[in-house]
């Protein structure tokens, strides 16, 4: 299992990281799945607003893009979060920014691992996951 933390143009705000890898290891595990090679790229609005435009067509900001990389039960891939949405919609939900860091991190994995997030029963489905993920973090 590796799983990469890479600063593009922006500071990770997370302590304990350690911790979250074996945790996000342990979320892919209970998925029946186990974690290959995943890098996760920390970046600011415009650094994935560039990406957005450039492999997807969208001119929208957004929290995360994931590139899968997944072969069979073995996740991979590249997950870009947005430090200044991540930020922004900790504000908004009243979390604080760790909190909201990992569940964008997870849902990023959760992707990985097969959800959706297209209808409002794949979006539910998906908060339910990243709430079940969330709890196992937070509880320890």
């Amino acid at each position: 299992m590796s799983i990469q933390f890479h600063m593009a143009d922006a500071t990770l705000p997370l302590k304990h990281r350690t911790a979250v890898k074996e945790w996000l290891g342990d979320v892919a595990l209970k998925k029946r799945k186990r974690i290959g090679q995943l890098d996760y790229v920390f970046c600011s609005d415009a650094y994935l607003l560039n990406i957005n435009k450039q492999f997807l067509n969208h001119d929208t900001y957004t929290d995360i893009i994931t590139f899968d990389y997944t072969a069979d039960a073995v996740l991979g891939g590249e997950i870009y979060i947005s430090i200044d949405r991540v930020k922004e919609n900790a504000l908004k939900f009243d979390v604080t920014v760790t909190e909201e860091l990992c569940r964008v991190m997870v849902h990023g994995l959760l992707h990985l691992a097969g959800y959706k997030d297209k209808t409002a029963g794949q979006k539910q489905e998906m908060r339910d996951a990243e709430d079940a993920a969330l709890a196992l973090l937070f509880e320890e």
